[in-house]
């Protein structure tokens, strides 16, 4: 199936093998949208890598840009202004929001929905891309974050804006799960279907939501505490059964939490700068050294290790995209399930292909 097929979320390929309309053997083939991102990273500067982290996941670009910053600045010992860190978990939310809305839509689609819920989402979808590119200049490409704070700030009325989007989120997601959630032909179609185990979830290396479906309780903003998430309460959503319809249920949970967490950041933003005044932009060269920082992104943990050699540019640049560790264990989530399941449950799991290839 593949590379060119609607099922396959991308340029991307299946090698199945079936018994009638039951998949016996299943290789994942990827590679068709590399681009060389690591290499590039290595022959340029810092800075200059930070559009590229737009291209990985270009629903996720704002959460890719702060992996990144994050990574340069434990590696630098960069701090970041407290604006700057509200304005981050702020934009980290909205994001969330943005991907798992648009995860819901792509889903049912996948299932032979009409593009009735896919349309409801990306209604949703376009406030929140009208709200980056306010801010930021584009609507998906946002370049935003830079090493010590953010490239600018926001105004009383882009703040306010935002409140107004968040305060009406939750109607919109009473109005989709009306209509979704207990829908007899998306559990018949999702429930027990691409089963994930705790075990092999831990030992695949499977992160963000897709874990936590399996019942693991594991989300960095609460392990490693990066930014300000620890002043803020929020609970972490965990699955029953690790089955599709509990990736899809864990996801429209976390929108809920990720409604309060926007609501308490909104609500406490400082004034202040959102630079630190230290922070270099021409001529940066951290000194020789190692690190690698990671955040908990919507798809899971995105994180980037970098080797600084005391140059301009990093002499190791390396991504780890939660796309492709994700995507890893498609065939044991598909073994034993009809070709239609594998659709469904290769939907479940969240893919951009742009972060899967690089």
């Amino acid at each position: 199936m593949g590379p060119h097929h609607p099922s396959t979320h991308g340029v991307f390929r299946m090698m199945v093998t079936l018994d009638g309309e039951t998949v016996v053997k299943l290789k994942p083939v990827f590679g068709y949208l590399h681009r060389n991102h690591e290499k590039i990273g290595e022959n340029t500067t810092y800075l200059a890598s930070m559009p590229y982290t737009d291209r990985l996941d270009y629903f996720c670009s704002m959460t890719n840009n702060w992996a990144y910053a994050l990574a340069v600045e434990q590696l630098a010992g960069l701090p970041v202004p407290e604006r700057a860190e509200y304005l981050r978990v702020i934009l980290a939310e909205l994001t969330r929001l943005l991907n798992h809305t648009c995860l819901a839509g792509f889903l049912l689609q996948d299932t032979g929905a009409s593009g009735t819920p896919l349309m409801y989402a990306f209604r949703e979808r376009e406030k929140i891309l009208d709200l980056f590119e306010s801010l930021s200049g584009s609507r998906m490409m946002c370049n935003y974050q830079r090493f010590g704070g953010c490239r600018i700030d926001a105004t009383p009325e882009w703040l306010a804006a935002a409140r107004q989007l968040v305060n009406g989120y939750n109607a919109f997601l009473d109005e989709y799960e009306e209509l979704i959630t207990g829908n007899e032909i998306l559990m018949a179609r999702t429930q027990n279907v691409g089963v994930l185990s705790p075990a092999l979830a831990v030992n695949a290396g499977i992160t963000g939501p897709m874990l936590r479906a399996s019942g693991v309780d594991y989300d960095l903003r609460k392990v490693d505490g990066y930014g300000y998430y620890p002043r803020f309460e929020f609970r972490i959503p965990l699955g029953d059964h690790g089955d599709t319809y509990d990736r899809y249920m864990v996801r429209m949970l976390e929108m809920r939490e990720s409604i309060g967490i926007l609501r308490q950041a909104l609500d406490r933003i400082p004034e202040g700068p959102v630079m630190d005044p230290k922070a270099k932009i021409r001529g940066f060269k951290p000194k020789p050294g190692e690190h690698y920082g990671r955040i908990e992104g919507p798809k899971g943990e995105i994180g980037f290790y970098l080797i600084s050699d005391g140059t301009a540019n990093p002499y190791r640049y390396r991504v780890r995209p939660p796309s492709l560790i994700n995507l890893t264990i498609l065939e044991d989530l598909c073994l034993g399930h009809t070709l239609a399941d594998a659709v469904i449950i290769l939907g479940s799991i969240d893919i951009v292909l742009g972060e899967v290839d690089r």
